[in-house]
């Protein structure tokens, strides 16, 4: 009851300074005045204030129990366990994740490349541009001659882990 009495208020000497400068012939100062004055009466009547004392009560409540009891501070403690706990557990998980992987791709046989197949069904990702470059040559002549050369150099750039 106190508060909308007293947003009323502000909201009227608002209004009436709005006024004065309209009478001056400031329009535009008078209708930005007359926007900030009725802030206070439309978020009394929308119940804005007063969730905005609760939100301000309960904040300072929780800031109170924040340094006066210690339970709170072994939650906060928890917390951070909690967050070491998963940034350890990324990490490691990064680590292993490669080396499975790496251990996975030894371990796989290859597929057997067709003579004049796509590139998919050569294997890993790396290999698209080897097998680009394959089948930029003119005629069929560069493409059996070159075939062998290829083979080459495929082996020393999986050699290097290319």
């Amino acid at each position: 009851m106190f508060t909308d009495l007293l947003c009323a208020a502000l909201t009227a000497a608002g209004l009436a300074i709005a006024f004065a400068t309209a009478y001056r012939r400031r329009f535009r100062a008078a209708v930005r005045t007359a926007a900030v004055a009725l802030l206070p009466l439309g978020l009394a009547l929308s119940g804005l204030v007063t969730l905005g004392r609760r939100v301000g009560t309960a904040a300072a409540d929780w800031g109170a129990d924040l340094i006066l009891k210690p339970t709170v501070w072994t939650g906060f403690a928890i917390l951070a366990c909690s967050a070491l706990l998963f940034g350890a557990g990324r990490l490691f998980a990064g680590r292993g994740g490669r080396a499975a992987r790496q251990e996975a791709e030894a371990a796989a046989p290859r597929a057997a490349a067709v003579p004049g197949g796509s590139a998919p069904a050569l294997g890993s990702g790396r290999e698209p541009a080897v097998s680009r470059r394959r089948g930029s040559g003119s005629g069929s002549g560069a493409r059996s001659g070159g075939t062998s050369e290829f083979a080459e150099i495929e082996e020393i750039l999986k050699r290097r882990g290319i």
